[in-house]
């Protein structure tokens, strides 16, 4: 009976992430959660998003919004969507390594693979080298092991350091993004509902509204007087209700009373509302 207590009690958890092994989501998981943890690797987020809901994980790690890029709009929508809760934040500082076969050099390469969002940053590095061709993929760690499974000459990653250890490729260049204070902010999801926990200071809701004048600024009023700070706002308009939009807004507080203030207001004055996650705000000021 202590046996199976033991091993139930340490159990390692299961953990969702867009991609694989060596992938920026596996780093911010392993962050977060501790290296031991079941990895549980996904193509694509819609996909991880739907074993969470249907709780065939127990977590899941979503990249929500870069510092130079901006937005990852698709996934607020499948937040919302599937109804999951937004229970933490990690922000990760991303660089950018270009790999290859050991042995290989720059002058080596004549194709660079890798995901859009990182050919995106590495921008001006390959301006200046005009004669390797870019092709998009779908993850930065798929084109690592590829690589390495297939002994491939010619052909360079961008992914980070831990997807060069895991699949032993020979970075030829460090850090080649443009903006070198690049940040990424990912989310931690959970098919739960919100905790009751009071030791909380940021969170994240949706709200809609009619298309008519003042209706947004008379909410952004009511979150400054109730002292809260908005750290973000994304509109996206409802498809199939013309000239309708939700918003979702990202508000950090250090007294809980005046976010449950502002939140019973905003719920009577909103169309829809929802709280897509209560949880700890984990950047800086």
């Amino acid at each position: 009976m202590v046996s199976k207590f033991r091993d139930f009690f340490f159990m390692k958890k299961n953990i969702g992430i867009q991609g694989i092994k060596g992938s920026f989501h596996h780093i911010v998981a392993n962050n977060f959660f501790g290296k031991e943890i079941n990895l549980c690797e996904f193509l694509s987020f819609e996909d991880m998003i739907s074993n969470l809901n249907d709780n065939k994980i127990e977590y899941a790690v979503m990249a929500i919004e870069n510092s130079t890029a901006g937005s990852i709009i698709p996934n607020y929508a499948l937040i919302d969507e599937y109804e999951v809760s937004i229970v933490g934040e990690y922000y990760l500082q991303i660089t950018h390594n270009l790999m290859a076969l050991k042995g290989q050099e720059l002058k080596d390469i004549k194709e660079v693979q890798s995901h859009p969002m990182a050919l995106l940053q590495c921008r001006d590095f390959f301006k200046k080298k005009p004669d390797i061709k870019l092709i998009e993929e779908k993850d930065t760690a798929q084109i690592a092991k590829k690589i390495i499974e297939n002994n491939l000459t010619g052909l360079a990653a961008i992914a980070s350091n831990l997807a060069s250890e895991i699949y032993d490729l020979e970075i030829i260049q460090h850090d080649i993004q443009t903006i070198k204070e690049n940040q990424t902010r990912f989310v931690i999801l959970q098919n739960q509902e919100l905790s009751d926990s009071k030791i909380i200071n940021k969170a994240s809701l949706k709200f809609e509204l009619d298309h008519k004048r003042g209706s947004l600024a008379t909410i952004l009023n009511v979150i400054s007087d109730c002292k809260l700070n908005l750290t973000k706002i994304q509109s996206m308009p409802k498809i199939k209700t013309p000239w309708r939009y939700s918003f979702f807004v990202d508000i950090t507080f250090e007294d809980i009373k005046d976010y449950l203030k502002a939140k019973s207001i905003i719920m009577i004055m909103a169309k829809e509302f929802k709280v897509l996650g209560e949880y700890n705000n984990s950047k800086d000021d």
